[in-house]
């Protein structure tokens, strides 16, 4: 069974980067979709970011399109979320997610979840 395991959060200054990762064990996360959440304070569970299991086509939306990246390394058998530029809304509790359907971009589509990790960014 496929398991997910996060790290890379924390608390930065506005404009500045931080790396998520998520690290999979179980099997090859290459062979599924997945997404990244953002849950903000009082806020519903929403993707930022995707990666598709047929083609690697990736998704943002819009609020960090041009500023996070999302990529795979399978070598590492890991997900990585780039995030550059970060802008307060950008706060919240950030989750990985992986299914074997082509797209994670609903939370009720994902079987796998990371455990989250917390990301702030203030001045």
């Amino acid at each position: 069974q496929l398991q997910l395991v996060q790290s890379g959060g924390g608390s930065v200054q506005l404009g500045e980067s931080l790396r998520l990762s998520c690290a999979a064990s179980g099997g090859n996360l290459g062979n599924y979709a997945v997404g990244w959440f953002r849950q903000g304070p009082g806020k519903e569970r929403e993707a930022i970011a995707g990666i598709s299991s047929i083609d690697d086509k990736l998704y943002y939306e819009d609020s960090v399109k041009g500023r996070f990246t999302l990529s795979r390394d399978n070598a590492k058998n890991a997900v990585y979320l780039q995030m550059n530029d970060l802008k307060a809304e950008d706060a919240g509790s950030y989750y990985c997610a992986g299914d074997i359907s082509a797209w994670v971009l609903v939370p009720e589509v994902a079987r796998y979840w990371g455990e989250g990790t917390e990301v702030t960014a203030s001045s």
